[in-house]
């Protein structure tokens, strides 16, 4: 689906994770608007929201957005066209998954360890809060269509912004600030890990039924079953991220660890 996520229900998810900035307000912004774009937020060939909303949720001067923009552009993740209906497009090619750069992983191999450990705690968390809340027909809705356009999507490069969609809105739907900024921050790193292995069709159908059984508990209320279902999901990512990347695996909770 191309369509921009934004514009599903009243808040989408672009007005949940883009939040205000406290410091270094240029390279954040870049940094945020980047990872929005990478991980499907708004998927390619969409606008990006209007100057003024974008610099409102991000708490920066339309002066810094303009700037981060520029960065953007020259990165070659946005084109801006001006005058009357102008807007700024996403032109964000996701790399073909399974063509990691040469040396990539070596060179940051305890930074990958670490962010699959911290996954396991962060994300069973978000779904358990979740499923413990009283959500709306907004975070609802969410849940539901991010995990069909998951199941659904029509090729590698979009299961893949699809499957990030939904754990981001995981996320939104625990209604914790920090718990959206620490998933992601997982999710970023995640997303970067599974781009560089094979598509494996299994795995993506297992997946699928792990995330069918996530969101049916956080719907149904049972914040238990939500949070073991997503550690087993987590568990099962990190035991084949582990396997193709040569990252070490603990025996007793499948979670890769350094020094093994």
């Amino acid at each position: 689906m191309t369509e921009l996520l934004e514009h599903a229900g009243a808040a989408g998810l672009g007005a949940v994770l883009l939040r205000p900035i406290r410091a270094h307000a240029f390279e954040m912004c870049v940094e945020r608007l980047a990872a929005a774009i990478r991980l499907g937020v708004y998927p390619s060939g969409s606008p990006l929201p209007p100057e003024r909303d974008l610099a409102a949720r991000l708490g920066v001067s339309r002066a810094t957005l303009r700037e981060a923009i520029a960065a953007l552009r020259s990165a070659g993740m946005v084109s801006t066209t001006r005058g009357r209906g102008g807007r700024t497009t996403v032109e964000y090619t996701l790399p073909e998954p399974g063509t990691p750069g040469p040396g990539w992983v070596a060179e940051r191999r305890s930074e990958l360890v670490e962010s699959l450990a911290f996954r396991r705690i962060v994300e069973p968390g978000a779904c358990y809060v979740a499923a413990c809340r009283s959500l709306g027909t907004e975070d609802r809705e969410r849940l539901v269509q991010c995990e069909r356009e998951v199941r659904e999507a029509p090729d590698n490069a979009a299961h893949r912004q699809a499957d990030s969609r939904l754990h981001l809105a995981i996320a939104a739907a625990s209604g914790s600030r920090m718990l959206i900024e620490a998933v992601t921050d997982v999710q970023s790193a995640l997303h970067e890990m599974l781009l560089a292995i094979p598509v494996l069709g299994r795995n993506i159908t297992h997946s699928s039924r792990q995330h069918s059984a996530i969101v049916s508990a956080i719907l149904k209320h049972h914040p238990e079953a939500a949070r073991r279902a997503m550690e087993q999901h987590c568990d099962d990512t990190a035991a084949l991220l582990s396997g193709l990347l040569g990252l070490p695996v603990d025996e007793h909770t499948t979670t890769p660890v350094e020094g093994s």
